[in-house]
Parts: structure tokens; C-alpha cells; sequence
């Protein structure tokens, strides 16, 4: 990389790190779910208009979503970075997203930086992408080809355990079961009734079965909502939630299929009536990585941050995490790089959530913004890289 630019990007990030410590514990201290991050999306808001972007608020009719924008010219590259701000509930900001909001907010400035200098050509955007842990807003922002239409490439950081260039990869989509039966006293008259808890119940041990005679890299998860009002009533309405989980999306919907006749045949057996519901936003996609990007970034964590990766066949083992990031993975040469922050627990913990308001997790996070604007640069800079990176997304993820 020119010696120019790299610097640019290091003394753009280190300069900010008091402004950016100071926005990641705002958001850190003050935890709002899903669609509700009034606070987090006004303060960065706020922040990225003081530094010059053209702001956009409650994008693409999300209350509490963001695109930012700089250019220098029509013509050039586009980059894409994200922001997550949104928590968990009880636990907080257990998943870092503290973090993710400001490694989007120092590789934006950055990039910012090198265009008003004209080190490089174009365009650079950071999307606000509230409720990933829920609705996942990149999904809105991706139907609406706001990805597709501001950006070349798209990149994002997210805040683990352990260093790795593959992040959150599992497709995901979200079940609400319903059976509708009929009350009836359970003790006087129990055969008048149909028993919607039975017939959940029946789905329960289908599902578990299933397990069975599924791929080991499935994951299939549920919970009762409604399972009844009164012992002595035949419960005339049951209800659960479910996920499904699985490696690339077409699998996901092989599971999602089998699913439904899971639930199906506990209804045609208990003579109940059944709903499958799912999610309406649709499902999150597996992660598409793209190597070229990925092997770009680690190249910049290793040489200048001294960072050490797992070899690539651990890294490529299983993650059981997902992410709406994966919608934009299918959409545009992208990767989710996670970086390690030193905790006692994994991500959505309430050690994790300590973990990710420390001095050390902040330090930790702008390593990894620095590399990424690195890897950012360099696409604008080599036409080689991004024909590259290009090229590989163009042949698809190889199953």
C-alpha cells in the first residue's frame, strides 16, 4: 500500500479515538432494542453530519436507520461500511454492537479523509442498519437496492472472541406456530375438545425426530408461547416460536419445508387447525465470503497490527452465529470479519456485554477498522483486486 495512504488512514482513526470511545460507551451505557435506537441512531447522526457526510435519516422508511455519504467524484470506486447499534434484551449490548457502530464510523472517516485529499476517487457510505438482532434492517436496505445502487463492494466488522476474515455464517429464518383446537371441560367432557396443546406438543417430538435424520450442521430451536389458560380446560389455542437454522440458504430451505411438514402432520393427527407464519422480512442468507477482500484484510492485520489468525481450516469450521449481513454478502462482494476482544464469554453473555465497554475491546476495535479502511483503499487503488474480488462473486459460493 502507498506509504501516503496508510498513514492518512492510521492518523485519521488514532486522532479520533477519544471522539469514538465517546460515542461507543454512549451507545454501550445506554443498551435499545430493535427499531427502538432512538438515541444510538441520532447520535451518530448527529456526529457524521458535524464531520461532513450528507445525511439521511429514517432511510428507507426505518425510524432509526442511516445512510451517510462522501464523494469526491461521480466516477471511482463505492464502498459500503455498516453500523449496528441495536441490543439485547436483559443483556444488553452482549453481541459489541457498541463496536460495530464505531469500527463503521472510523473506516468511514477514514476513507473521508483519503477522498478530500484525493489519494483515491469516488464514493464512500456508511449505512445505520438498526435491528439486526430482530427485523434485520440490511434486508430492508437490500430489497430496496440501496446497497445495490450506492456501492461497488460492501464490508463490516463484528466484535468475538477469537480473530477471524469469516464472520457470522448461517442462514436463519424465523417460525411462529399456531394450532387452533376446541375448549371443552377436561374433566366433564374432555372427547367434546381438541386439544391445541396436544397438537403442539405432537409437532414438539416431530421436530425433535427430525433431528435425527437432518444434517448435522442444521439447527432447529424453539420455544412455547401459549400453551393454555386453565389446567381444567382443553386448550383451544397453543402457540411456539421457532428457528431454523442452516449452512447456505438453499439448505435452509430443504429444512424450512421439512419443518412445515412436521407441524402439518401433528394438526391432520390431532384434528386441529394449524398456522405457520414466518417471518415476514423474509430469511437471512448464509455468509457469502469473499476471499479476495478477506485475504486482503488479514494481510493488513498480521503485517502492521502483528494480529495472529487461526489456521483457515479452523476458521472455516462451523459457525453457529447469523447475521442479516449475509442478505448483502449475495448482493455485492462482501465480508464480515469478526476480531477478538478479550472476554470471559461468548457473544450474548453478560460477560461478553462488560467485555465490549472496555478500554481493551476499544483498542481491539479500531486494529480492525484500521485494517479494514486498509483493505478498502486498496480496492479503490488496484483495479487488479477489484476485478478480482469481482470475479470470484460473479462464480458463486462454492458448496
Amino acid at each position: 500500500m502507498d506509504s501516503k495512504v496508510a498513514t492518512v488512514i492510521t492518523s485519521t482513526i488514532n486522532n479520533l479515538d477519544a471522539e469514538l470511545r465517546d460515542l461507543s460507551i454512549k451507545i454501550h451505557d445506554n443498551p435499545e432494542l430493535g427499531y427502538k435506537e432512538y438515541k444510538a441512531s441520532r447520535l451518530l447522526e448527529d456526529y457524521l453530519e458535524q464531520k461532513g457526510f450528507r445525511v439521511t435519516r429514517e432511510a428507507s422508511g426505518m425510524p432509526t436507520a442511516f445512510i451517510a455519504e462522501y464523494s469526491n467524484s461521480s466516477s471511482g470506486r463505492r464502498v459500503a461500511f455498516c453500523s449496528e447499534y441495536d441490543a439485547l434484551p436483559a443483556v444488553g449490548h452482549a453481541c459489541g454492537h457498541n463496536l460495530i457502530a464505531i469500527t463503521g464510523v472510523a473506516c468511514a472517516m477514514a476513507m473521508k479523509a483519503l477522498l478530500e485529499k484525493n489519494l483515491i476517487l469516488g464514493t464512500v457510505t456508511l449505512f445505520g442498519t438498526p435491528s439486526e438482532e430482530h427485523e434485520g434492517g440490511k434486508i430492508t436496505f437490500v430489497r430496496q437496492h440501496e446497497f445495490q445502487n450506492r456501492a461497488d463492494f460492501a464490508v463490516m466488522l463484528h466484535p468475538a472472541p477469537s480473530d477471524s476474515i469469516i464472520g457470522p455464517a448461517l442462514a436463519i429464518d424465523a417460525l411462529k406456530v399456531e394450532y387452533f383446537g376446541k375448549a371443552s371441560h377436561a374433566g366433564m367432557a374432555p372427547w367434546n375438545g381438541i386439544n391445541a396443546l396436544d397438537a403442539l406438543m405432537q409437532g414438539w417430538n416431530n421436530v425433535s425426530m427430525l433431528r435425527q435424520q437432518t444434517l448435522t450442521t442444521n439447527r432447529i430451536h424453539g420455544i412455547i408461547k401459549h400453551g393454555g389458560n386453565s389446567a381444567n380446560v382443553i386448550p383451544d389455542y397453543a402457540s411456539a416460536s421457532f428457528l431454523a437454522r442452516s449452512v447456505t440458504r438453499k439448505q435452509l430451505a430443504e429444512l424450512k419445508s421439512k419443518l412445515e411438514d412436521c407441524f402439518q402432520a401433528a394438526a391432520v393427527a390431532t384434528g386441529c387447525r394449524v398456522k405457520l407464519s414466518w417471518i415476514a422480512r423474509g430469511p437471512v442468507d448464509d455468509l457469502f465470503t469473499n476471499y479476495t477482500l478477506g485475504n486482503l484484510y488479514q494481510h493488513y492485520m498480521e503485517d502492521d497490527e502483528g494480529v495472529v489468525f487461526p489456521p483457515r481450516s479452523e476458521e472455516q469450521a462451523i459457525s453457529a452465529a447469523s447475521s442479516d449481513f449475509g442478505n448483502v454478502s449475495y448482493v455485492l462482494p462482501s465480508i464480515q470479519p469478526i476480531f477478538k476482544i478479550e472476554t470471559d464469554g461468548p457473544n450474548h453473555t453478560l460477560d461478553f456485554a462488560k467485555a465490549a465497554g472496555t478500554p481493551e475491546a476499544h483498542q481491539s476495535a479500531l486494529r480492525a477498522a484500521r485494517s479494514m479502511a486498509k483493505t478498502a483503499a486498496t480496492v479503490y487503488l488496484d483495479p487488479d483486486i477489484y476485478d478480482k474480488a469481482w470475479a470470484e462473486f460473479r462464480k458463486g459460493k462454492q458448496e
